[in-house]
């Protein structure tokens, strides 16, 4: 499959900057997170990707200021009826990390847009935004946009000796080659797991980084609760 598809390039205005497209998904608690170029390898019809996401709450006031919580996928669908208009209004095309199977290579491509690093526990760190952040959509054009060049950054887990984010689990599911899903799930659903239900995963509040970016409870128990429903 090629990610992209067709985009009719006879549509699209004067290229936009990279400012031009962060300073329309600001006010609605989008980032851009960086981008790149594909090469053939990467399977896309587009000359540029650039990838949307978010960090801390700014994102999560402005959807439940509108939509809120409660609806199936709200978040989901909030996205993309923010997103799809930027998109067009810059000549892209929208593509997202729920549509699918089959699912777009979301975290490939952030590696090759920003300093982003697999954490001890799986997800993906941040140097600022430690894990406090997602990625909500991609922006594919046509053509070629001028990007940020790249900043060189290490894993900050690489200087984290004590890790207390594989020690702080209540039912020890970080292993060191897995993710004990169950485990987890199992402890979610009982009363010893209302903390984590309440506040956010434990591992995740233990790592240093991006402290001030950590989610606020109730976007916490949001992701908390979108991560049972699935299990």
């Amino acid at each position: 499959m090629s990610w992209g598809g067709r985009i009719n390039t006879d549509q699209i205005a004067d290229m936009a900057t990279y400012d031009d497209i962060a300073a329309a998904l600001a006010p609605h608690g989008f980032m851009a997170r960086g981008g790149f170029h594909p090469t053939g390898g990467d399977n896309i019809s587009g000359e540029t990707v650039l990838i949307i996401g978010n960090a801390g709450p700014a994102m999560w006031r402005r959807f439940s200021r509108t939509d809120g919580p409660d609806a199936p996928d709200a978040l989901d669908a909030w996205t993309r009826r923010i997103l799809d208009p930027v998109a067009a209004a810059f000549g892209a095309r929208a593509l997202y990390p729920f549509d699918g199977p089959p699912y777009a290579p979301f975290l490939k491509w952030a590696a090759k847009a920003e300093p982003v690093f697999a954490s001890p526990v799986g997800m993906t760190i941040h140097p600022e935004y430690g894990l406090w952040h997602a990625y909500r959509g991609a922006f594919i054009f046509a053509e070629k946009l001028e990007l940020p060049s790249p900043v060189e950054h290490a894993s900050p887990c690489l200087d984290c000796a004590d890790q207390p984010c594989l020690s702080t689990c209540p039912v020890d599911a970080f292993k060191t080659d897995r993710y004990d899903v169950e485990s987890c799930a199992t402890h979610l659903r009982n009363p010893a797991g209302a903390d984590c239900m309440a506040q956010g995963c434990r591992a995740r509040r233990a790592c240093p980084v991006g402290q001030d970016f950590r989610y606020a409870p109730d976007q916490a128990a949001f992701h908390m609760g979108a991560f049972l429903k699935n299990r």
